[in-house]
Order: structure tokens, then C-alpha cells, then sequence
């Protein structure tokens, strides 16, 4: 495992969209593996997509407690509800915010196996889901902020 530099701010590639993995193989798992242990290794970080360590891949890693997460593919399937949440993001350091994310979400995805598996989230995880799955297509907190706020 390996930690991977987690892009910053006004870089480019935090707005392109990702691609489909074809196929899981070792090197898909390798990476996986790293994005882990990037995530673990920050002080804030909940979760991390593979457009925040450079690579244009539809992989997200989660962790919000009850153990990682690793998404191939993850597309949201429902959205249930309205919580007013605060956020923040490992590629916006200091960057925190009030938005609206939905309650509950539920997720589609292969797993690090290339198994198919179907996820519910509420609360914090609702709000996880949707940021990383949302950073896989360019698409920040930010643009949903209603109000900045200092932590």
C-alpha cells in the first residue's frame, strides 16, 4: 500500500468526468488499497474518490464507522428525504459549508471482488455517498453550498 497525493483545490482534473473500470484486476485492488489508506491517514476524511488522487477511474472508498467501503462503478439508485448537513473535502482543505443532500441513498456497485452489491445510507453516510459518487463526475461540494462556514 501506498499513499497517494490528494489533488488540491483549482486542479483540473477534480472537474473531468471519470470512466467505467471494464475490469477489476489487481491493479484496480492495488489501487483501492491505497485510496484507503490515503483516506485513513487524513485527520477529516470520511471518505475519497480516485478523481482526488489523479487517476479518472469511478472508484470511491468510505469510511464513516462502520468499517470501508469500496465502490466499483457506484451509481445512486433512490434518494429519500432532505437533511441540512456540513460539509467538507479532503481536495479543499479548510473549505466548509452548509448544503442540502438528501436523508437516505441508496447505492449500486461492484465490490473490490467484482461482486454486485446494493448499499442504503442514512445521515452522514447519505452525505458520503453522494459526495464521492459525485466527484466521479466533476461535481464539488462547493457547487451546492448555501453558506460557507468556519470550523
Amino acid at each position: 500500500m501506498a499513499l497517494r497525493q490528494i489533488r488540491l483545490n483549482e486542479d483540473a482534473i477534480l472537474r473531468k468526468k471519470s470512466k467505467r473500470v471494464e475490469q477489476i484486476d489487481d491493479r484496480i485492488r492495488q489501487l483501492l488499497e491505497d485510496m484507503a489508506e490515503t483516506m485513513y491517514h487524513s485527520k477529516t476524511g470520511g471518505g475519497l474518490a480516485a478523481p482526488q488522487v489523479g487517476i479518472l477511474k469511478r472508484l470511491v472508498v468510505i469510511d464513516m464507522g462502520q468499517g470501508l467501503i469500496q465502490l466499483v462503478n457506484p451509481v445512486i439508485l433512490e434518494q429519500e428525504g432532505i437533511q441540512e448537513v456540513i460539509e467538507g473535502c479532503l481536495s479543499l482543505p479548510n473549505t466548509w459549508g452548509k448544503l442540502k443532500r438528501p436523508a437516505k441513498v441508496t447505492v449500486q456497485a461492484l465490490n473490490e471482488k467484482g461482486e454486485e452489491i446494493i448499499l442504503t445510507g442514512t445521515g452522514d453516510l447519505a452525505k458520503c455517498f453522494c459526495h464521492e459518487i459525485e466527484h466521479l463526475d466533476g461535481i464539488l461540494f462547493t457547487d451546492f453550498v448555501t453558506e460557507y462556514i468556519n470550523i
